[in-house]
């Protein structure tokens, strides 16, 4: 038996027997959650909330002076950060901002495996967000939120962590970079979903982490996987040149691209630039 078929064999298993050990959010991350559902939570108790964890502060300022919220006054303070975010959607971007947190090894390949996933995954989250911009500039009464597709964009590619997670106790077998890209291919779109139902996360989060690379799926309508799957054609995580050309016409159809060469344009790449600059 190959090592990739061992390791699969080993995490359906363990998702049968409900014995798979999932990664939880980190503790202010939840902390933020529970505060940002519970009506009577102040901008005030929210900021002292979000201070007390210097990265996600951090996080929080990059965010609230990104271009994503338009603004040229820079704000200095977590405070102002905060209202300028509003409470609405904190909940989705401290959540986005914390799961960076959880992409960290000792062991070095693992290590590295997550922290190239975790590129991978900004690279993709930060062209969904400038074309879910564009889009919304121009479709105001749209149902789409800029913060759902941050942190849907930013949980995508979840189902990694316990796949690696899992070759890191046993690394004398599993921690190899080519099987575990091919067992990540083959697993981790599953494991997503069952890392996003035990977070506790929306139905609709749930089907976003387990379809967005199966591509039989595919929404008649301009949907949130439409611009995280538009983040993979540009980074060419889809390999095959028809595929992408195909989605790039559908999308370009649904009103997200204004043409199928639009992602390579100047305005594109500039935008995109700013976007990203807040991760």
């Amino acid at each position: 038996m190959s090592a990739e078929n061992a390791l699969y064999i080993i995490l359906i298993e363990k998702i049968k027997q409900d014995a798979l050990v999932l990664p939880t959010l980190p503790e202010i991350a939840l902390k933020v959650r529970q505060a940002a559902d519970n009506p009577e939570t102040s901008l005030a108790r929210m900021s002292d909330i979000i201070a007390y964890d210097p990265a996600l502060s951090l996080g929080m300022l990059k965010v609230a002076n990104s271009v994503a919220f338009g603004r040229r006054i820079k704000v200095e303070s977590v405070s102002q950060a905060v209202t300028r975010i509003g409470l609405s959607q904190i909940k989705s971007i401290a959540t986005a901002m914390a799961v960076e947190q959880m992409f960290v090894s000792e062991n070095y390949v693992i290590s590295q495996h997550m922290q190239n996933s975790w590129y991978k995954t900004v690279n993709i989250a930060s062209v969904a967000i400038t074309l879910m911009m564009l889009y919304l500039e121009k479709n105001k009464q749209c149902d789409f939120s800029l913060d759902t597709l941050t942190l849907a964009a930013l949980i995508h590619n979840v189902g990694v962590l316990p796949i690696l997670t899992e070759a890191e106790s046993h690394p004398e077998v599993f921690a190899n970079p080519t099987f575990l890209q091919q067992a990540i291919a083959k697993l981790s779109n599953k494991i997503g979903g069952e890392v996003i139902k035990a977070w506790g996360f929306s139905e609709d989060f749930t089907e976003l982490v387990i379809n967005w690379s199966d591509l039989t799926v595919l929404p008649k309508k301009a949907h949130y996987l439409d611009f995280i799957r538009a983040g993979a054609v540009y980074h060419e995580v889809f390999k095959s040149e028809s595929t992408r050309n195909t989605l790039l016409k559908n999308y370009t159809a649904k009103g997200i691209l204004p043409n199928a060469n639009f992602m390579k344009s100047k305005e594109f790449i500039e935008l995109l630039s700013q976007v990203k600059s807040m991760f």
